[in-house]
């Protein structure tokens, strides 16, 4: 298969499509070897436009969806992200191509291995995979300019809004529960207030860390 024209055609006809338009991000999706990322035995479909399942509850998330909520972010060589969820790092790759310094998040040990080796096999030296408690974020690098919750979330936790740097921005899509529509969402941070707006529909799978817990109904 011709990845590199996978690619191009990925950028071109998913992301030119839908108004992702900047030129420092098309080049990125351009350029990752998305496939590299997915099971082998997946890799014939890596850039299709549908979330990837790639095991134990873990997507690549639809590239329109994952383009789309960057260019929100308005992503600058400076600024510092994290990507919660990361599974095997392509979200995270991206934004290290767009930042100067990304931090991955996720909880299952053999997806930190997988993707701290995709990115020194790529030579991404300003990227790095830290196990840990997704719903808790990385308090240790905080504050952030940007955070990416690579997953639906039916709930998001107020400490994650808390570690966003003054003008940060945080991107996740919102689902109320597994059926419903989700909403792609923008929150920022400004003079220590956090607001937040609609930016699309999208269905991405939700993250189990972020199931809003039961409550009883009297």
């Amino acid at each position: 298969m011709d990845y590199a024209y996978a690619r191009l055609n990925m950028v071109e006809s998913q992301l030119r499509t839908n108004r992702v338009f900047g030129e420092r991000l098309l080049d990125a999706f351009e350029t990752l070897p998305r496939e590299l990322f997915v099971p082998e035995n997946i890799r014939s479909i890596s850039y299709v436009d549908e979330d990837l399942h790639i095991g134990n509850g873990r997507y690549l998330m639809e590239p329109m969806v994952l383009g789309r909520l960057l260019q929100a972010a308005d992503i600058q060589e400076s600024d510092v992200a994290l990507d919660i969820g990361c599974a095997t790092g392509y979200a995270t790759a991206i934004l290290a191509r767009l930042c100067s310094t990304a931090v991955g998040l996720e909880s299952d040990p053999g997806l930190v291995e997988t993707a701290n080796n995709l990115l020194s096999r790529m030579e991404i030296s300003n990227a790095v995979v830290v196990q840990g408690d997704l719903a808790a974020g990385y308090p240790r690098q905080a504050p952030y300019n940007v955070v990416l919750v690579n997953g639906g979330i039916e709930e998001l936790p107020a400490g994650l809004t808390d570690q966003l740097a003054e003008g940060g921005r945080l991107m996740c899509v919102t689902r109320p529960d597994s059926v419903g529509i989700g909403r792609a969402r923008l929150y920022r941070k400004d003079d220590g207030v956090v607001s937040n707006r609609i930016l699309f529909d999208a269905s991405t799978p939700i993250l189990e860390e972020f199931r809003a817990p039961e409550r009883f109904v009297f």
